[in-house]
């Protein structure tokens, strides 16, 4: 099991890493979850069945992290909010987001504003087509969804981004191009 842990690290960390920056947008929190994602793996790797590739089961096993971490956020800020009155003691942080720092290109930086905004499955869509570069059926395999949802989901997701670009490009009268995604 060592070696095939090593040779799946190897393989896919990368990757693994950068869908879960791109989920979370903050590099310790994803570094702690591609670590949740190799316990997860360790602990049932003998379970699996080879039914899809292994990059499809291990981005898998990162969707269901992020979206574990996701609820456990929501449920932090709920209990934060019932202690707190947000009224009088705005909390704001007004760091850089990640993509700000690390890219330069303005029209970029804007997509990647607008892909927060994004509902949480056209986000993980967007991400693993456009980003991870996985196919139709790896995605399907990933998100457990059948192809006809992710090409639907795509396409509203899409539909969904152009919007929020355009949306931003007339509030900011920024002008960025023309931002073009495709596969």
């Amino acid at each position: 099991m060592e070696k095939q842990f090593y040779d799946i690290y190897e393989k896919y960390h990368q990757s693994l890493f950068q869908f879960l920056f791109y989920m979370v947008k903050n590099r310790e929190q994803a570094e702690d979850l591609a670590q949740e994602v190799y316990i997860r793996v360790l602990k049932s790797y003998h379970q699996f069945e080879n039914r899809s590739s292994e990059k499809t089961w291990i981005f898998s096993i990162a969707k269901h992290v992020a979206i574990d971490f996701f609820r456990k956020q929501k449920r932090w800020k709920h209990r934060l909010a019932d202690t707190f009155d947000l009224e009088m003691n705005q909390i704001s942080d007004h760091s850089p987001l990640p993509e700000d720092i690390t890219l330069q290109n303005e029209s970029i930086q804007l997509m990647y504003r607008c892909l927060d905004k994004c509902k949480l499955d056209h986000r993980m869509v967007i991400i693993l087509r456009y980003i991870q570069s996985l196919t139709i059926l790896e995605t399907s395999s990933v998100l457990g969804w059948s192809e006809g949802k992710v090409k639907t989901t795509q396409h509203r997701a899409l539909k969904a981004l152009r919007g929020l670009i355009e949306n931003e490009l007339k509030k900011g009268g920024t002008n960025c191009g023309k931002i073009r995604l495709e596969r």
